[in-house]
């Protein structure tokens, strides 16, 4: 090769060259997956819209055919989907959530990543995670080391103040869809879900001036990366969030330098200050409590409002709202927000007798857990009532166990609380519009009316 021709394979791609690129490489993997779905593959169609609207039934095809909790897949990524297989995968230190180089796994912008044209048989897992999110694309030690900074985050000290907060942030929220319910119907999800947990990620990252609705974008954004990159658009639209965060955090490291001050962005400023945390990492961390908090919740109160009229509790809940803490745990298992993770293979490993070889993938779907009788006696019924004798997973486990989880149950568990309080007879107004992701469900646009 030439020098010219060296220099001309450094140089970066047009615009409009890159995203052909992109686009050609995405389009080949949806449609060797769908040609994969349509002959059947379970694995396959848990990435395509006509069976991801209702998971439940692949999911209970998967549980009935799996051999020993593991499914196995032409897409080249298989699946454990029982209660016992998916424990001891996300136990199980032979696996992580990086390649057993550490590179990140299934990134099709990734051109180091494949010499040739994709390969068709990858289907739609190879648009998977592509994006880093701090600690859930991390394996230790980095991971161990991120985890121990973030952990004061969500000490039971905080948490009290942001139940505090939270209160709060209902009862205003709740004003303001009163008054829209007054003239006919509101939205839960923009109007209640989506904004409470944005108030209390606010409140923990002390942003000040906070802009609800681009915030709500921003982790669409990237909470739609973790089905991977799904169009031009989408890659787009990411770009423009991660840029607009790592300003927003670039501003806010200078002030806490400036003004120190409780907050976690002081606490890990001063962290960054010592040289245990870097730039980058800060940021990635910062945007993942932003995912994480915002997706999570939103999500799930979503998610537990509809099973709870699905099924003719919600009157329950009205008459003891108590209860809500038992409705968001029976929610966390039936309904989950964050439906499956993916885990790869360090070593060479068996699974119920069958060897998968080293970087091999593994969806653990957290959600086909949860619906799994031989852990939960009737399990395709809700039930908030229901003593969880066997712990769900919807909030992954080992040592990536959602750090969250606290603080997403005490925001569920406050909006369902005072939603049965404030607005006894609320009813569903219309089509539920629902999210069609393989890793996040919930509802998008949920109408409702108040009496």
């Amino acid at each position: 090769m030439t020098t010219d021709q060296v220099e001309s394979a450094r140089r970066p791609l047009p615009r409009w060259r890159a995203d052909l690129r992109l686009g050609t490489r995405i389009a080949v993997m949806r449609a060797g997956g769908l040609a994969l779905a349509l002959r059947g593959d379970p694995v396959a169609r848990l990435m395509h819209r006509p069976w991801r609207l209702d998971p439940y039934p692949t999911y209970a095809a998967l549980r009935a055919s799996a051999d020993g909790g593991l499914a196995r897949s032409r897409t080249g990524i298989h699946a454990v989907v029982t209660h016992e297989a998916c424990t001891a995968v996300l136990r199980d230190r032979r696996f992580g959530v990086r390649l057993a180089d550490g590179r990140m796994p299934f990134d099709p912008t990734d051109d180091a990543s494949t010499s040739s044209a994709p390969d068709p048989t990858a289907a739609d897992t190879a648009l998977l995670e592509p994006i880093d999110l701090s600690l859930l694309s991390l394996d230790p030690p980095d991971h161990t080391r991120l985890r121990r900074l973030a952990q004061p985050t969500f000490a039971p000290r905080r948490l009290a103040q942001y139940r505090d907060t939270a209160r709060e942030v209902t009862d205003r929220l709740l004003d303001d869809a009163a008054d829209r319910a007054a003239r006919g119907t509101f939205d839960l999800t923009t109007d209640l879900a989506a904004p409470l947990p944005i108030s209390v990620i606010a409140e923990l990252l002390a942003i000040p001036d906070v802009d609800a609705p681009r915030f709500a974008r921003w982790g669409r954004a990237l909470g739609a990366a973790l089905d991977g990159v799904r169009s031009v658009r989408h890659a787009h639209a990411l770009s423009r969030a991660t840029a607009d965060l790592r300003a927003l955090f670039g501003d806010l490291v200078e002030r806490r330098r400036a003004e120190p001050g409780e907050d976690v962005i002081s606490q890990l400023v001063h962290e960054l200050d010592e040289g245990t945390l870097t730039l980058d990492e800060l940021v990635s961390l910062a945007q993942l409590l932003l995912v994480a908090g915002f997706e999570t919740t939103t999500n799930l109160i979503g998610n537990a409002v509809r099973a709870l009229h699905a099924t003719g509790t919600w009157d329950d809940l009205v008459a003891d709202p108590g209860l809500a803490a038992g409705a968001v745990e029976e929610t966390l298992r039936f309904d989950p927000p964050v439906q499956l993770t993916a885990r790869f293979a360090h070593s060479d490993v068996e699974i119920a007798g069958r060897r998968l070889r080293r970087d091999s993938g593994v969806l653990v779907l957290l959600a086909s857990a949860g619906r799994d009788p031989a852990a939960h006696a009737d399990p395709d019924r809700f039930d908030p009532r229901r003593e969880q004798s066997t712990p769900h997973l919807a909030f992954s486990g080992g040592a990536h166990y959602c750090l969250g989880a606290a603080l997403a149950r005490m925001e569920g568990e406050v909006a369902l609380e005072m939603l049965a309080q404030r607005m006894p007879r609320l009813r569903p107004a219309g089509r539920i519009v629902p999210r069609v992701a393989t890793v996040l469900r919930g509802p998008v646009h949920f109408p409702v009316r108040a009496g």
